[in-house]
């Protein structure tokens, strides 16, 4: 297997990020190393090949954006905008990640170790993310698909606007946004959760520990008297 080693602190991210759009296609299987990212913006961001490529220490924004068939992995933590509007792929996070991660991503899965900041999985379209720890407010804001995985805690107004994406949550939530609802989990989430926790690595942590929230579906269509929650 093909591999190619850049350093940051010698190469700029330009020209790393020029390789791996140009060269790295033809080359499947293709594994590259990052060292010394110093917080760098938009490292690997944009990718559309099935290479593996490891960033090691941590990451600025936008890391592994827009991310299509390639696996990810970032021996630190990441910025704002992780894995933003990632079309598939895996995207692994081993620190935690600030605001957004996965924001409007619509496949592919996103794995943080850590916690996430505000807004993780906002507009979520279909993809899956999964949090070793907790998840700030407004978490999932208007997700229209796919599932967020949370083995800690849910900050304030979780799920707000949701549409049809399934959150499911181990510790405790502060509170549920506008629309969204504890729901009964049946089997078909639980297998559904019992997979992304195995593919995540949670192989030791039980399914039925966590509970099921979605849409309570009555802001898909205005009604005067939900005025006030739109």
């Amino acid at each position: 297997m093909e591999s190619v080693k850049f350093d940051l602190a010698e190469t700029p991210l330009r020209a790393v990020n020029q390789y791996l759009h140009r060269e790295a296609p033809a080359l499947p299987g293709l594994q590259v190393r990052i060292d010394n990212p110093g917080g760098a913006h938009a490292i690997a961001a944009g990718l559309h090949a099935p290479i593996g490529v490891t960033i090691e220490g941590h990451a600025g924004y936008y890391a592994a954006g827009m991310n299509q068939l390639a696996t990810v992995t970032i021996n630190g933590s990441a910025g704002t905008g992780v894995a933003e509007n990632m079309m598939s792929g895996k995207v692994h996070v081993k620190g935690f990640a600030s605001n957004a991660a996965g924001a409007t991503a619509q496949g592919g899965l996103l794995v943080i170790d850590g916690d996430a900041g505000l807004r993780c999985a906002i507009s979520l379209k279909g993809a899956d993310v999964v949090v070793g720890g907790s998840v700030g407010s407004f978490s999932a804001f208007m997700a229209q698909a796919g599932n967020l995985v949370v083995l800690g805690d849910a900050g304030e107004a979780l799920g707000d606007s949701l549409y049809e994406a399934r959150i499911f949550v181990r510790g405790s939530v502060k509170s549920l946004g506008a629309d969204c609802e504890e729901k009964t989990m049946g089997e078909a989430e639980r297998k559904i959760l019992a997979g992304l926790l195995q593919q995540a690595g949670q192989i030791d942590v039980d399914p039925s520990s966590f509970k099921l929230y979605g849409s309570a579906r009555t802001l898909y269509n205005f009604h005067v008297d939900n005025a006030g929650a739109y």
